[in-house]
């Protein structure tokens, strides 16, 4: 199952990095004839017309039949409320009840991070007898 779980983490990573230029699928020149970019409809017009065309979605309406697939598929969000550097020395005499300074002040965003990748800052919140987290900001990531 972790083998599944593996090609399907890396099916994702994949996905995220073909956002940034891709000139891995069409050679030194990222697939444009004249070594230049392409826009919208040349690349179009470059597919051809004998493919089907996509299908439009009105506002709103979900696209599940064409994400389903990926439902399934395991990740890790953590939650960084902050961070602390300390010697090893310092480490080594923390005890029970010992508290950790990190750099965040109370009432600050926390960082979330969807497999190692940050995503959204949020508040801690309390729900029933355990913590959770209220995003109130997504963070827009550069992908190249």
């Amino acid at each position: 199952m972790s083998d599944e779980s593996e090609t399907n983490q890396d099916d994702i990573d994949k996905m995220f990095d073909e956002g940034g230029d891709d000139t891995s699928s069409g050679g030194a020149d990222g697939g444009a004839a004249g070594g230049g970019s392409l826009n919208l409809s040349e690349i179009e017009a470059a597919e051809g017309a004998d493919q089907t065309p996509q299908q439009n979605y009105a506002v709103g309406e979900p696209m599940a039949s064409d994400v389903s697939a990926i439902y399934d598929i395991p990740v890790q969000i953590s939650a960084v409320l902050g961070r602390s550097t300390m010697q090893v020395s310092q480490l080594l005499k923390l005890g029970r009840g010992a508290v950790v300074e990190l750099d965040r002040k109370v009432g600050e965003a926390i960082d979330i991070y969807v497999n190692n990748r940050l995503v959204a800052r949020g508040e801690v919140v309390v729900v029933e007898d355990k913590l959770g987290v209220t995003m109130t900001e997504i963070v827009k990531s550069d992908r190249s």
